[in-house]
């Protein structure tokens, strides 16, 4: 075993970055290894995924054609004990008011973990359960409307459940800034620092909203070394992950890597079922399997969306004195599905949602400008375009600058093999598609 596991310490050290290889060496340790499997011992469910997500893909790679290539990892969690509660002191602080604003729903019992978000719910809730110990920052990324804000609120409710004491400040990228311009405009800038500084935990929904902001951006660099220094923790959620977020600060983009990044993808046929289930468990809502089966395969990519379907074929059956039948979801779903294509996707379209999220002028997507930046947005848009519209290469290039169409047929080849092979691409598609989608609606 000690040379199976001598072999796996070196590769990984090689491979991962240091605080990813500490996170590894200070939580897992060798059980023994039988018949090519080697049982390791973790100290929580977020190490195991964590480990399985990480290390298993390349500890396989690493012992290809060798003597170990059918090794298979079993790995078991062993929690440590936890400590009895210290005596509670003679002044309690005041409890946390933070649960006026969280939405009673969004808890850890009723999120549900599929293999889109269970490293990120993994993630979140070893944050909830020790606060500032090893994940700290927490950065969750993925598109609109699948879990992010349902894992900050679980965070919080989790927080004020364990400690009621806690200080917890959960706000949206947007509110920060709001509060930041009113403290300045008032003269109480000093006030705003003490809302913000003097806390145990942070949470940011929406931070891809700073950009631009300088001001916000600075206020935001001092919060951040403030709450970090003292080791408290900060979770922040955002639609990219930290180096794709344009014009922020190089400090910022740093520190936001300092912990952990997480990313959480659209839910699969399953989890979107399992989804809906829970959903009907929780309103008391009695509906067939056969239904619920039909909207997830007719909703596939926003949990929102999901539920707003859902809804609406409980209230249309309730309004009818009827029981919710597939006729009835089938006209709903339709319903939704011509809302949407009332309102088709243009090339205009595309092109302002790529533009936004890459930060750069519209005129400038179809100009001749081919620096690399610039060119590789142009050619995700001439992406989209083909695969999200039924106008003809031709056409997509008159709509970037007159270009020939055999440079559109470049493009969407060009990226569609970076789908294939590098991951920042492909999260960039999901995104934009998901962006594009919910305009058009």
């Amino acid at each position: 075993m000690n040379t199976v596991w001598n072999s796996i310490v070196t590769v990984l050290k090689e491979k991962l970055s240091d605080p990813n290889f500490q996170i590894f060496y200070s939580s897992t340790k060798p059980i023994n290894y039988l018949e090519n499997i080697l049982t390791l011992k973790v100290d929580s469910q977020f190490s195991k995924a964590w480990v399985m997500e990480k290390c298993d893909p390349l500890i396989k790679v690493f012992f290809k054609d060798t003597e170990y290539e059918n090794i298979v990892l079993n790995i078991i969690v062993e929690e440590p004990q936890e400590e009895e509660p210290a005596a509670l002191p003679l002044f309690k602080r005041p409890v946390s008011n933070v649960s006026n604003r969280l939405n009673p729903k969004f808890s850890f019992e009723n999120f549900i973990a599929g293999n889109n978000n269970r490293f990120a719910h993994a993630a979140a809730m070893a944050v909830a359960k020790s606060p500032a110990k090893a994940y700290n920052p927490l950065f969750i990324y993925g598109p609109v409307g699948i879990g992010k804000t349902h894992l900050l609120h679980a965070i919080c409710w989790y927080l004020i459940k364990i400690n009621p004491g806690i200080k917890v400040k959960i706000v949206t990228s947007e509110k920060f800034t709001n509060e930041l311009i009113n403290s300045i405009k008032d003269r109480n800038v000093k006030n705003f620092k003490n809302n913000y500084r003097n806390i145990d935990v942070l949470l940011v929904d929406d931070i891809q909203f700073l950009a631009g902001k300088e001001t916000t951006q600075e206020e935001f660099f001092h919060t951040f070394n403030e709450l970090h220094g003292n080791n408290k923790q900060i979770v922040m959620t955002s639609d990219r992950p930290p180096k794709d977020i344009p014009t922020l600060q190089d400090r910022l983009r740093t520190r936001f890597t300092w912990g952990l990044i997480a990313d959480i993808q659209p839910p699969e046929l399953e989890t979107r079922i399992a989804i809906l289930k829970k959903i009907t468990e929780i309103n008391n809502i009695i509906i067939s399997d056969e239904i619920l089966h039909f909207v997830a395969t007719q909703i596939p990519s926003n949990v929102r969306e999901l539920e707003g379907a859902l809804t609406r074929i409980v209230a249309y059956s309730s309004l009818l004195n009827t029981e919710a039948t597939l006729s009835i979801a089938s006209n709903v779903i339709r319903d939704i599905v011509t809302i949407k294509q009332e309102r088709p996707l243009t090339i205009s379209l595309i092109k302002r949602k790529a533009c936004d999220y890459f930060n750069i002028d519209f005129d400038r997507l179809s100009s001749k400008n081919r620096t690399r930046d610039l060119a590789y947005a142009r050619q995700i848009a001439m992406y989209l375009a083909r695969e999200l519209t039924n106008v003809s290469l031709p056409k997509i290039g008159e709509n970037f600058g007159n270009r020939d169409h055999t440079t559109v047929m470049h493009a969407c080849d060009k990226i569609k093999n970076l789908i294939d092979t590098d991951s920042n691409t492909k999260n960039i598609i999901n995104i934009l598609i998901s962006s594009i989608k919910n305009a058009g609606a």
